[in-house]
């Protein structure tokens, strides 16, 4: 099961996983130089931890790599969904905070991707 990305992490994987192609580490540097100050060797080492963590894949392109994403931010956050569920304690106590907490449109997001799963033909069970 995945760990939450760190801050620095989760804005150097919202960069690839946006842009959607494989990317540079000057590429992503500078990006996030638009909002902060940071150094080339702190997001190489950034992009470094993520391949060796296997959120990114990279192949080498003349003297640096280029780096893309291994799976999806959606892939991603239900991971984690997955994994703070799953050590809740009570699942069904759980699921109806979560509930709660959801928004007319997360509801109605919710509802359309129980159609896609019962569609697909995957077995929901009440179980």
């Amino acid at each position: 099961m995945p760990r939450p990305l760190g801050e620095l992490e989760d804005a150097v994987m919202t960069r690839v996983w946006q842009w959607n192609r494989p990317v540079t580490v000057r590429e992503v540097l500078e990006d996030l130089q638009e909002q902060r100050t940071i150094a080339y060797t702190t997001v190489m080492t950034v992009m470094d931890n993520l391949h060796q963590k296997g959120w990114l894949r990279r192949e080498q392109e003349g003297r640096a790599y280029r780096y893309a994403a291994v799976s999806t931010r959606a892939a991603y956050s239900a991971a984690l969904m997955h994994q703070a569920w799953s050590a809740s304690g009570n699942s069904a106590a759980a699921l109806v905070d979560f509930f709660g907490m959801m928004s007319a449109e997360q509801s109605e997001a919710l509802r359309a991707a129980l159609r896609v799963v019962q569609l697909s033909g995957v077995r929901v069970d009440s179980t």
